[in-house]
């Protein structure tokens, strides 16, 4: 259990350490990163929709495939 404390402890540590050198030598200002993050989640929310729409698109066909057997008696 101590292992497992002190891997996440480093984890962590290693985080915060990253994160302040990143801040540090990032060369845009606080409101560019902030935008280029606020973009980016924008983007990646509409990409994760529209993956789970095909996704379910297609499950609903299979779904429907299964079911016409047992419909048409």
């Amino acid at each position: 259990m101590q292992k497992i404390m002190n891997f996440f402890v480093g984890l962590l540590v290693g985080g915060l350490i990253g994160a302040t050198v990143v801040v540090l030598v990032t060369p845009a200002s606080g409101e560019e990163i902030r935008n280029q993050i606020q973009e980016r989640s924008i983007q990646l929310k509409d990409e994760i929709k529209a993956v789970a729409d095909a996704r379910r698109a297609e499950l609903e066909r299979e779904l429907a495939s299964l079911r016409a057997p047992y419909q048409s008696q």
